[in-house]
Parts: structure tokens; C-alpha cells; sequence
């Protein structure tokens, strides 16, 4: 019997490879995992609890090796072959994220695991955007930015013909995996060589850096790697005294006892050289991106937040930047004063989502009512449920600081849930959902492991 390699290895192997990649192509994402990476090895030394907590949950393995990425497609066409790509590395399409609100006309989705075990086994995500071609004003030029993706390949024959041959078999032995890897590794790699003339890319830059992003190009180049720290805040400190040109203001929300949701920060792109069709030029995009990752919030915890997020923000009066990042910073730490800071509160005011663990032995049966009960008397204990995705304001604000000061624009149109899904080929799944299944899960579990020790008393 053929034996199918795991779409947790062959996701691991390409989360490494891409890495590896990366590094080569962008030398200063080298220097922001090291930094990383001390950074993390100190906050662990310092906060012995944080430690035990990651080994609890499971996530304390998958801290070195965890990754998300980012990638900007063209056409539905993309996408959904995107789709049946991932799909091969056990990564499926979470959530819908509209971006053109905040003046970026993409709206996306993250392709990554599902299930709990499988993410603490390779926790590799993809942020995957699609073009709103229909955005670009000048019809001409929209019908050049169409052409132009019409012609291109993204994926190799190799790629495709081994999807193919996963879909038909339900699985890929160990040398059709490794070749599997490398095929779909060369659909992210960096091209010098653009399909356009300069004019044609300024045309698209001056519609929209990100527009120029992906249509002067011959494939979505990975644009940001981004490994997972403990502490952003002593990564952004970090990056300026290494010398790596940090983002003004750290994204989502303030510092926390009880870290919550996704916090963001990056260095800022890099100009790379371009060979265009007629003439040499250059691009700025690529950058590399850090995160630091709290517990998931229930819809009445994200309520909350985006409440406060809002308000931060009117109260601010115009978008964080380098000439107001203190203040913000200040304003942001007030407004979410308002948001409870221990995980026993969160958890007892429905706000967040959590792991549920045994603790002692107990002589009398015990039902899901019991949970409040079993909590204060300790013999249950709760672990945060890390928050898998992504925030849309977030993603924009390091979209836009990475694109320069024309970097965000208005649009009358917005985005479409079903139009995307039409152009995905599958429906996106509810991260809240997926949540709300691993605690539960979680909560049956360890119910069921009190009611079976049982203490019988003589």
C-alpha cells in the first residue's frame, strides 16, 4: 500500500523552504529572525509562566518554525487554482477580509490548517489577495492591466500536474511531495524581469502602488515572510537599535497583560531593481513583518474591540504615523483601559475563547454548568486558544505603510463576500466558528476526564 506523506509535512517543508528562500532574496529578513528569535528566547527566561502556558497549549514547539506569509493574485483564475494548491498542504481558505474600505483595492482571504493538532504541527499561514481590477478608473488602462494577467502562467506545468495527481489519488508519496514543494516554490520566487513596458507600470503605480504590484509582474512574489515573537514591543525597539528601518507605529492593539487578537509591525520595503520590457526601473514592495498572536475573542469580544479601536482612532483624528505614534500609542493604551485583562475575566464575561484543562480529582459528577464553579475552585484550569487570523485594519495599515505615503485611496466601490467566493470556487470558513469548535471540543474533553476519576469516597 502507497504510502501518502502528511499535509502537515508538506506544509512544513514548504513553510522551510519558502523561509530559506526569502532569506536569500531579502537578506534583512535573515537579520529580523535573529532578532526574533533572541527575543523570544529572553521573554521565555524572563516570563516562566508564559513558558508553561506555550508547552500547555502545545504552541512552545511551533514558536522557531512558525510563519505567515503574503501573496497578491490577479485573477479568479489564480485564485482558484491557489485554492487546490493549498488544499494539497492541508491548508484551507479562513475568513473574508475587505480591504477596500481602507483605501486598498484587494479583498482576501488566509489559507491555512484548521484543526488545532495540525496547526500546532506546522502553523504556516498564506494572507492570499485578489486584485479588484473593476477599481482601476481608466478604462484603457484597466484593459491593459487585463491583458497583461491573461497572458501570464503563474504556476509550473509541474505544479499543476501534481495537484492533479493529488486530487485523483488523495495523496503524494515521499519524491512526488519534494518535487510537489519545489514546483510551487517557484510561483513565490522574486523576478527581475517584468512583462511591461515603464510607462505601462507607471501607469498602474499611479493608479495604485499595490495595482503595479501585481499586474506589472510575472507571478505574486511573496511579498513579507513574518515569524512569530512573544514581545513586539521589545522586537520594534530592537529593529532600531540593529539598524533595521522599522513601521512607525505597532498595528492592532495596545501592550496587555493578556495579549489579545494580533499585533503587527514590519520593516519597511525595499527598492529592488527592475528590468522592465524597454527600459531598467525599480519596485518597492517587499518588506518583512512581525507578529506578536493572543487569545481569540468570541463575537462579543470582537465587538468590544473594534469599538475601542474606533474610538482610538476618531479620537486621534487622522491615521497613526511617525508624527503622532506616541500619542497614539498613549490614546490607544487609555481607550482599552475599557477591555478586562485577565484571562478569568475574559472567560467569565464570554469575551474569549479557551482551552480547558483538568486539574484534580473530584468525587461527584460534573456537567458543562459546573465550569464557573470548577474554575474558582481550581480543579479546572484555562489556557488561551491562540487567534489564528487577521485583522483587516491591520493588514491595511501595513499595506499602506509599505506603499508609501500614496499608498491608500477612495473608492466608491466595496468589496464582496460572494463575488470572491464565486472567484475562490469554494465558500471561506468561519474562523469564529472554528473557534468556538475547539473549546468546545476542549470543554467536553475535560468534563469527560473529571466524570472518569471519579473519586469514590468510603
Amino acid at each position: 500500500m502507497t504510502q501518502w506523506v502528511s499535509a502537515n509535512q508538506i506544509r512544513a517543508n514548504f513553510s522551510a523552504l519558502m523561509s530559506e528562500m526569502y532569506q536569500n532574496e531579502v537578506p534583512l529578513y535573515g537579520d529580523l529572525i535573529n532578532l526574533v528569535e533572541d527575543v523570544n528566547q529572553a521573554t521565555l527566561n524572563q516570563q516562566p509562566e508564559l513558558k508553561v502556558q506555550l508547552e500547555n497549549t502545545g504552541e512552545l514547539p511551533r514558536l522557531s518554525q512558525e510563519r505567515h506569509g503574503a501573496i497578491r493574485l490577479g485573477t479568479a483564475q489564480e485564485l482558484s487554482q491557489m485554492r487546490r494548491i493549498f488544499a494539497v498542504m492541508g491548508m484551507q481558505p479562513v475568513g473574508y477580509y475587505d480591504l477596500v474600505p481602507a483605501g486598498v483595492p484587494v479583498h482576501s482571504t488566509a489559507f491555512r490548517a484548521v484543526n488545532a493538532e495540525d496547526l500546532n504541527q506546522s502553523p504556516f499561514r498564506i494572507f492570499t489577495s485578489l486584485l479588484r481590477l473593476e477599481l482601476i478608473e481608466n478604462k484603457q488602462l484597466r484593459q491593459v492591466a487585463e491583458d497583461t494577467l491573461a497572458k501570464r502562467q503563474i504556476f509550473t506545468a509541474g505544479a499543476l500536474a501534481l495537484t492533479e495527481k493529488f486530487e485523483q489519488q488523495g495523496g503524494l508519496n515521499q519524491e512526488d511531495a519534494q518535487q510537489f514543494v519545489n514546483e510551487v516554490l517557484e510561483t513565490f520566487r522574486w523576478h527581475t524581469e517584468a512583462p511591461v513596458t515603464q510607462e505601462v507600470y507607471q501607469s498602474l503605480h499611479d493608479q495604485h502602488r499595490l495595482i503595479a504590484d501585481v499586474v506589472a509582474f510575472k507571478g505574486p512574489h511573496i511579498n513579507h515572510l513574518t515569524p512569530r515573537t512573544l514581545d513586539i514591543d521589545a522586537v520594534q525597539t530592537g529593529m532600531q537599535s540593529r539598524g533595521i528601518p522599522q513601521k512607525a507605529v505597532v498595528e492592532g492593539p495596545p501592550r496587555r497583560k493578556c495579549p489579545i487578537l494580533l499585533r503587527q509591525t514590519s520593516f519597511k520595503a525595499l527598492k529592488e531593481q527592475v528590468n522592465f520590457s524597454d527600459a531598467q526601473g525599480s519596485h518597492t514592495a517587499r518588506f518583512g513583518e512581525i507578529e506578536q498572536r493572543g487569545v481569540a475573542l468570541k463575537a462579543k469580544g470582537r465587538q468590544l474591540y473594534d469599538e475601542l479601536l474606533a474610538k482610538a482612532r476618531q479620537l486621534l483624528g487622522r491615521a497613526p504615523d511617525e508624527d503622532n505614534a506616541v500619542q497614539y500609542e498613549q490614546i490607544l493604551a487609555e481607550t482599552f483601559a475599557a477591555f478586562p485583562d485577565d484571562y478569568a475575566t475574559l472567560a467569565n464575561q464570554e469575551l474569549a475563547y479557551f482551552y480547558y484543562l483538568p486539574q484534580k480529582n473530584i468525587d461527584y459528577a460534573v456537567t458543562a454548568a459546573d465550569l464557573t464553579t470548577l474554575l474558582a475552585q481550581g480543579i479546572v484550569k484555562i489556557e488561551p486558544i491562540v487567534y489564528e487570523d487577521f485583522l483587516p485594519v491591520s493588514a491595511a495599515g501595513i499595506f499602506q505603510s509599505n506603499l508609501g505615503e500614496d499608498g491608500q485611496a477612495q473608492y466608491q466601490s466595496v468589496s464582496n463576500k460572494d463575488i470572491f467566493e464565486k472567484c475562490l470556487g469554494a465558500k471561506v470558513l468561519n474562523e469564529i466558528e472554528l473557534y468556538a469548535q475547539i473549546e468546545q471540543q476542549s470543554i467536553n474533553r475535560c468534563l469527560e476526564q473529571l466524570n472518569q476519576q471519579i473519586v469514590v469516597k468510603a
